[in-house]
């Protein structure tokens, strides 16, 4: 009850602020010239409706291929020359001067002075009719070869972690626009209403460089932010009732704190508490959904043992899992961070030997696992998998202040990149893209950062250019106003 009488003290104190103030007084004309100006700088009510589920199913633009979405960040960036981008004329450069041509003009986030090149430390070969070449570090990912479109020319505007981060979710290097997870549910809604239509799943002991703002909402409403679940006690934070209250006490109270948001909502037309109703119910239906499909004690043995899950343990293998078991249950986008990726070969675990084949002893027995389980239960084709990270790595080894680093690293890169699709209406066994003989830059089928946005919108049914939400004055899209979709990748 004290908990009720706060919130509804703190609704009448929100009734007069300042800016309520300015926006209801009768001012005449220049009041409502005012309250309209005021107005544009908060969200727009596009997408809600007073029952306060902005997040119900919705139609898209057109058929869509891809019904759901699970994007996989390996953040820190992992050496694409060490994984997927074979590149034999490098291991003869290997350990000379690197040429001038890369270092002219060009800036790095830590290279200094003349770099030796760096020859791939993996052994390639082709796998799968497709003859798609990968390294010994991905042994199982070797096996679904033939489910994997590879965008081999990738390509971004930034070099450093967190504003790469931000303009591969968000589309802008700038804090404060939505992301690609809220920008998808934004557009098509949820099909399950006991579960949030967009969920994350972290690993690796930390949060990406650019924070929460990489599954934000920004200026969309806040129901379509990500929701963090974690793999240990509550899945997500006090979802659980509180000490002395059941849960016919929690529905009671909620009901109540919703009863007062909706007659607020009568008297301001604030949006934001559209959701604020939208997210007291979600609560609550959450307290019975979450953990049941958070819990992995139900699954065969053979399942845990394809991904190499052991039950309690909060590892990428587990959340790998987890998604294929929330994207069974209608969640839109299924956002998975792993950390630990950075290459630059500072130390024993930040390199690209031992570093970068230890990350894929974690990672590439799951992911592999992840398309064949959603291939067994018929959910690949509806399912779009995305793996990269925010940039990629340069062929020359790092070196700072003129000096080489005590392990092999290599700095960042934004010229060229390796990201990977699979399902959700992609072609199989492709590859698209090709950088020149040492790695360095896109030769052919160059895809930017906007493209490939441009193109995961396209398979959830939108047209980039038209899919847009009104905030300060003018329409924003995920792609800002470039991006073109790649439709040879496209089946």
């Amino acid at each position: 009850m004290e908990k009720l009488l706060k919130e509804l003290q703190y609704a009448d104190l929100h009734r007069q602020t300042r800016r309520h103030f300015l926006q209801s007084a009768g001012f005449g004309l220049g009041a409502l010239g005012l309250g309209s100006l005021l107005g544009s700088c908060g969200a727009s009510n596009a997408g809600t409706n007073v029952s306060g589920n902005a997040a119900a199913a919705k139609i898209p633009q057109f058929a869509p291929k891809a019904k759901r979405v699970i994007y996989i960040h390996m953040a820190g960036a992992p050496s694409q020359l060490e994984l997927f981008d074979y590149k034999p004329e490098l291991v003869k450069y290997h350990g000379q001067d690197c040429p001038a041509e890369f270092l002219e003009g060009k800036k790095f986030a830590f290279i200094q002075g003349v770099p030796k090149m760096l020859g791939p430390q993996g052994k390639f070969a082709q796998y799968g009719q497709s003859g798609a070449w990968m390294s010994d570090y991905v042994p199982y990912l070797q096996t679904v070869a033939d489910e994997i479109t590879f965008l081999k020319a990738m390509h971004t505007d930034q070099f450093n972690h967190a504003p790469a981060q931000l303009l591969m979710h968000t589309g802008s290097a700038r804090l404060g626009r939505p992301s690609l997870g809220a920008w998808s549910v934004y557009g098509l809604g949820s099909e399950n209403q006991n579960l949030p239509g967009f969920i994350v799943l972290a690993s690796g002991g930390q949060q990406p460089d650019a924070g929460k703002s990489v599954y934000g909402s920004g200026f969309l409403p806040s129901v379509y932010q990500g929701v963090q679940c974690r793999t240990g006690g509550d899945p997500v934070l006090y979802v659980s009732d509180p000490s002395g209250m059941n849960r016919d006490m929690r529905k009671q109270t909620i009901e109540a704190i919703n009863e007062i948001n909706r007659q607020t909502y009568e008297d301001v037309k604030d949006p934001e508490i559209l959701t604020r109703i939208s997210q007291y119910e979600m609560a609550f239906r959450m307290q019975m959904s979450v953990p049941e499909v958070m819990d992995v004690s139900k699954e065969p043995q053979f399942i845990l043992d394809m991904y190499g899950v052991k039950p309690g343990e909060g590892t990428f293998a587990m959340n790998c899992l987890l998604a294929r078991k929330l994207v069974e249950n209608d969640v839109r986008f299924v956002q998975l961070f792993d950390w630990g990726w950075d290459g630059h070969g500072t130390s024993k675990d930040h390199n690209v030997e031992g570093g970068l084949r230890q990350k894929c002893r974690e990672s590439d027995q799951p992911i592999a696992a992840l398309i064949k389980d959603l291939k067994m239960r018929g959910l690949l084709e509806e399912t779009l998998i995305i793996w990269g990270a925010e940039f990629g790595r340069t062929p020359m080894q790092e070196n700072r202040n003129g000096l080489v680093m005590p392990f092999m690293g290599r700095d960042h890169h934004l010229d060229a990149f390796t990201m990977w699709m699979a399902g959700g209406g992609v072609k199989q066994g492709y590859s698209h893209g090709e950088t020149d003989e040492l790695g360095y830059y896109g030769a052919k089928d160059r895809v930017h950062v906007h493209d490939l946005q441009a193109t995961i919108l396209h398979l959830m049914g939108f047209d980039h250019e038209k899919f847009t939400y009104p905030f300060q004055g003018r329409n924003f899209r995920l792609t800002d106003t470039e991006g073109k979709v790649v439709k040879q990748v496209i089946a």
